[in-house]
């Protein structure tokens, strides 16, 4: 939908500070993604959770976000996207201080889902707000950078200021690190921020609803059961049904006078291009990260804390990426922008699969920063051209597929990714296994590096050493294997994105 002259005016200095206000919510998601992993064994020692509660206190959160995406977003479209906003931030402080007070297991999963319900207005209202108050492009893709780059600082700060909270008080204090954020947002939302809201939107039709919560729900826990367990009947059948539930949302769609999604969004190659890049790079990029953090404790030997520190080069990486972006999209055509940089990302990917050939600790933070670098301009640009594409008045809907596809991308990325590490693992175990090894001790050690790693201290110093060595062997050869696997994968992204990718200058007019 071209926009007139006087629609793409410039921003004032009310939009950049509005800018500012936007990305506390965005920080503040992303540092409670993070921080919660430094404080489970003292609420495992507070709450006594069963190994399922825990897993659930883990794992609620995301879930819900990912389920509650594209309803959330067509509510702001609807209701308006400050009023969405202003009210996930009093949910958010209000869960907050619920998780923070919890007295049992099952209060603090509750409150936890409450703050993935809540969690859910943040990303589509704040980035369709972005649609709303900058339409001149070049200033949107500045200002989406900035709101990429908030998620990566939530990111790099959540575990240290984490660290730093747990010492001095107790595990429910990381939850209260949100509530003078949420505070402040209340405060100054309402006089920064503009309201916008379709003035034709219909009711959101529930069971369009229903049914995209329960296929994302579906899909995802499925993705999860294989990456914590494996290849199973149950996660198998989840996925299947999450796949069939999607199959009828889509298919009800296009008979709604006023659908969830407007499928004609799709129609677009550059949208669907840009859509399948981004989910892509967050596939490439969670998947790495959990071998990463295990390669740095386990084979390395670090502490969580140390282990976080040697990440921060990588988050350094994307943030400097994302802030030089806008000025190079300003000479560069977009599209081989991106393409650009998701070769660096191959490339990073490349350098990572040398591991088992040079010092570990120096190909991890070389490869790491690479492959961050190519991925600021991926990730920034596809999401304008996602939401670019869409009409200001269905910028929720559209910001709300973004975020969707980046949850998929990255459940399928730890899913997958972490079945192929796991099959090589076990498989180099199986034939490398040492002498001497009880037959239970044997199978613990062939499911999980840490599985191993625990074991190895049970048997005797010189055949727990001969164990740990392997498994620290299998773990690497896992490492190098999914490196190899990300590389080619966007390597030929990078092709499809130069191929499809050519039609972004009308899209950003519209």
């Amino acid at each position: 939908m071209p926009e007139g002259p006087a629609q793409q005016a410039k921003a004032t200095r009310r939009e950049w500070i509005g800018l500012a206000v936007i990305a506390l919510p965005c920080v503040l998601y992303a540092m409670d993604l993070t921080v919660l992993n430094l404080a489970v064994p003292r609420l495992s020692e507070d709450l006594k959770p069963t190994s399922a509660q825990l897993l659930w206190i883990l794992d609620i959160f995301g879930f819900l976000v990912a389920g509650s995406l594209i309803i959330m977003g067509n509510i702001g479209d609807r209701i308006g996207r400050r009023r969405l906003l202003m009210m996930g931030a009093a949910g958010f402080g209000a869960a907050s201080v619920l998780a923070a007070f919890s007295t049992s297991a099952g209060m603090l999963i509750a409150a936890r889902a409450l703050l993935g319900i809540a969690g859910a207005t943040l990303a589509p209202s704040t980035l369709s707000l972005i649609r709303t108050m900058f339409r001149d492009p070049q200033q949107r893709t500045f200002a989406i950078g900035v709101w990429v780059t908030s998620y990566s600082v939530g990111a790099a700060i959540g575990p240290v200021l984490g660290g730093v909270v747990l010492e001095h008080f107790r595990w429910g204090a990381v939850f209260l690190l949100g509530v003078p954020v949420m505070a402040l947002l209340l405060l100054v939302g309402p006089r920064l921020l503009p309201e916008f809201r379709d003035p034709e939107a219909e009711p959101v039709d529930i069971f369009s609803g229903v049914l995209s919560l329960a296929g994302v729900l579906l899909v995802i826990y499925g993705l999860k059961r294989i990456a914590e367990h494996g290849p199973e009947v149950v996660a198998a059948m989840s996925v299947v049904a999450g796949v069939a539930v999607g199959i009828l949302f889509v298919r009800r769609q296009p008979r709604l006078a006023h659908p969830l999604i407007d499928l004609r969004l799709f129609r677009s190659a550059t949208f669907s291009t840009a859509l399948a890049t981004y989910l892509l790079a967050t596939f490439s990029a969670f998947g790495s990260l959990v071998f990463i953090a295990q390669y740095l404790q386990l084979v390395l030997g670090m502490s969580p804390l140390r282990a976080g520190l040697w990440s921060l080069p990588s988050v350094g990486a994307f943030v400097l990426g994302s802030m030089i972006v806008p000025a190079i999209s300003r000479r560069i055509p977009s599209p081989q922008l991106i393409a650009a940089g998701l070769v660096i990302s191959a490339i990073g990917f490349g350098v990572l699969s040398q591991i088992d050939r040079a010092s570990p600790l120096a190909v991890i933070v070389t490869g790491s920063i690479i492959y961050s670098l190519g991925f600021s301009p991926v990730t920034i640009l596809a999401t304008d051209i996602i939401v670019g594409s869409a009409p200001v008045e269905r910028a929720g809907a559209a910001s709300a597929i973004s975020e969707t596809a980046s949850e998929l991308g990255g459940a399928l990325g730890i899913a997958i990714l972490g079945s192929i590490g796991t099959a090589v693992y076990r498989a180099r175990m199986a034939a490398a296994m040492p002498n001497g090894v009880p037959p239970d001790v044997r199978e613990i050690a062939r499911g999980t590096l840490g599985g191993a790693t625990d074991v190895a201290g049970r048997l005797p110093d010189q055949l727990g050493a001969a164990l740990l060595g392997t498994a620290r062997d299998a773990f690497t050869l896992a490492f190098v294997a999914t490196a190899a696997v990300n590389a080619m994968i966007i390597m030929a992204a990078a092709i499809a994105a130069t191929l499809t990718l050519r039609q972004r200058e009308s899209i950003r007019a519209g």
